[in-house]
């Protein structure tokens, strides 16, 4: 009778129920570490109104198909991706870029899927389903990350693997040792389970992949899709970001500011010969060229050769002229004469990029194109460098222009005149003296040096191949999130490391136990049912700390709105109040607010339906024509400015 009262038939029951019990507590704790994909999954609509036959007809979204003519009804969520056929309405993006202010919309505008139509009537047509929308592939992206490996749960694997054996041979040997003094078997046995179970390394296994879970969750919510969970880890560890100046640093939405013309060629001539030229171009500054040409309505002429020369310019002929446009080192290669480089240096060293234009190998004319710093560049890259990190701007402008913008935003160090090309052996030349570097980019010409650096950021705005070639894509055009996405790799690393803390700590604690050593002077001899709970609460422990994580809030979003004001108020600012003519609707109102802030400079626009007045705020000059020219492309009329 006394042999059997040792058996512990009871603790074999309860071990096995606070086994199950702990299991059922991890599966609800890791349910909820997905809880970002099934938000994301749920947004999407069920159903889609589509127009087919010239009827309408509600179908299940599953069964749309590129160009299906949808209609969105205001309220709903827009099915799939696609471009406004017709209507006018306010889009809210917060589920996709994290933006809460509803993103005025028109006819030609692009849409995202599971986006909400807050209060127009809109048709769209659809461009991308199924798979290939936005949302399904944000889905895509978080289920990868989740599901891969990170290096710190290697480290986890290995230590593992050397752990499970020295505890089996603790539990033999503490086992045998306590058989040999004690002669009893069933004490033996006890000390043995009790090893094993207290001993168990499940939160070992739960320490790393819930974190990561829960991390990448996290960072979709916030508009920041992580690809992997290397790259989430890796993150951490960067001491240098590297910064694309056109479309990162700044709006990448440049516009001519000036035009200087030399040797008997008027602007006007300038101006048809650059548009004329650049018409074949698919540069941003060309664009910029061609738009201001249309809008001053100068007549473009056709072309009759047309050659890119990549980094520096292009060549063109026109009504038999030879025609070049680009840069400084255009010109000196061609063996131009130049002697307006005292222009070249002043525009440059107001942050304006200086085209010049020769005709029949004679520089004829220069174009000043501008384009400034997004308003949230500079904080971004000050909180950056009060984080210790290093920033670097990448250019392919002359030195004196990236100076000027690099002067502006306050980066450490301006690496100009590069070429497209050139770009990824910068990123190496930078690893090579030891740094731990992330590029920031967003157009086709970065992609190779987003796939050198040690974490390739793309912003979202960006080009398809930027995207592909990044570890991480960031869902809203705003380099802020970058911090934020050093900070949620620090929080995720932190977490890991405190999980792999209480892993081993229930183990230290809990061998020693487990093995007699108190019972050797006297104290009491850990049960095996209370090694069985011991070693659930530190798989459960494990879980519910990740799950902390979802609780994470950068420093930014605490004072992301004060940080801005001051921005802003530390910036000359000026205000100017247009009289605008026509506006009969909240969708007129909008269209002028949206057409107002595309204006580089502009910070901010108010526009009052009831006046007629749109009260806009600068950070720097801009001509009334400009603004009434603004005005008048959106169809409506500038009576005064005050």
């Amino acid at each position: 009778t006394g042999q059997a009262m040792n058996l512990y038939f009871e603790s074999a029951s309860t071990i096995l129920t606070l086994i199950l019990l702990s299991k059922f507590l991890e599966s609800i704790s890791k349910g909820k570490t997905s809880d970002a994909i099934k938000k994301l999954i749920n947004l999407s609509p069920k159903f889609a109104t589509v127009i087919r036959n010239d009827k309408e007809l509600i179908i299940p979204v599953e069964e749309l198909v590129k160009e299906d003519i949808i209609i969105v009804k205001p309220g709903e969520a827009i099915p799939a991706d696609g471009i406004i056929e017709k209507g006018t309405t306010n889009i809210d993006e917060s589920m996709i870029t994290g933006e809460s202010i509803p993103v005025v919309k028109e006819s030609g505008d692009s849409v995202i899927g599971a986006t909400i139509n807050k209060n127009g009537l809109i048709r769209i047509r659809a461009t991308k389903v199924g798979a290939e929308t936005t949302l399904s592939k944000i889905i895509s992206l978080v289920e990868n990350a989740q599901s891969s490996k990170a290096p710190i749960a290697r480290l986890a694997d290995i230590i593992a693997g050397y752990f499970v054996p020295t505890v089996i041979l603790i539990a033999l040997i503490s086992s045998s040792l306590w058989m040999i003094s004690t002669k009893s078997i069933d004490f033996s046995m006890t000390i043995f389970i009790s090893v094993l179970v207290i001993a168990c390394p499940c939160a070992l296994g739960l320490a790393t992949p819930t974190a990561i879970m829960v991390g990448t969750g996290k960072g979709a919510e916030n508009g920041i899709l992580i690809k992997s969970s290397v790259a989430l880890e890796e993150a951490h560890k960067i001491n240098t970001i590297v910064l694309d100046k056109t479309g990162t640093i700044t709006n990448g939405k440049p516009v001519v500011t000036n035009i200087l013309s030399f040797n008997g060629f008027s602007e006007t001539d300038i101006l048809m010969y650059a548009a004329s030229a650049e018409k074949g171009s698919e540069h941003p500054l060309g664009e910029s060229i061609v738009k201001h040409a249309q809008n001053e309505n100068v007549e473009l002429l056709s072309i009759e050769k047309f050659n890119s020369i990549t980094g520096h310019g292009i060549s063109a002929v026109i009504n038999s002229n030879e025609i070049l446009i680009g840069n400084k080192k255009l010109m000196d290669d061609n063996n131009i004469k130049n002697s307006h480089k005292d222009i070249f240096s002043e525009l440059s060293s107001k942050g304006i990029t200086p085209i010049f234009v020769s005709i029949n190998s004679e520089v004829a004319g220069i174009v000043g194109i501008s384009d400034v710093p997004k308003k949230s560049s500079k904080l971004a890259i000050e909180t950056l460098k009060k984080m210790g990190i290093k920033v670097v701007m990448i250019t392919g402008d002359n030195k004196i222009t990236a100076k000027a913008i690099a002067d502006q935003v306050g980066v450490d160090e301006v690496i100009a005149e590069v070429l497209p090309s050139d770009k990824s052996q910068k990123i190496e030349d930078l690893q090579s003296r030891g740094l731990k570097l992330a590029m920031v980019g967003d157009g086709i010409n970065d992609a190779p040096a987003l796939a050198q650096a040690d974490v390739g950021i793309a912003i979202g705005s960006g080009t398809d191949i930027a995207i592909e070639s990044a570890d991480i894509v960031l869902m809203k055009d705003d380099l802020l999130d970058v911090v934020k996405t050093i900070e949620l790799s620090k929080a995720t690393i932190k977490n890991i490391k405190q999980n792999l803390f209480w892993a081993f700590g229930y183990n230290v604690l809990g061998i020693p136990i487990a093995a007699g050593v108190l019972h050797l002077f006297g104290g009491p001899l850990l049960n095996p049912m209370i090694a069985a709970g011991a070693m659930s609460m530190s798989s459960v422990s494990v879980v519910s700390n990740a799950l902390r994580l979802r609780n994470f809030k950068s420093k930014l979003d605490k004072n992301n709105i004060e940080n801005k004001n001051d921005v802003i108020k530390k910036e000359e600012t000026m205000k100017k109040t247009l009289i605008v003519e026509g506006m009969s609707c909240s969708h007129c109102s909008g269209r002028v607010k949206k057409s107002l802030e595309k204006l580089p400079g502009v910070i901010s626009a108010d526009v009052n339906l009831d006046t007629k007045e749109a009260v806009i705020e600068l950070s720097d000059q801009i001509s009334d024509e400009l603004l009434k020219e603004t005005i008048d492309d959106a169809g409506y009329e500038v009576s005064d400015i005050k």
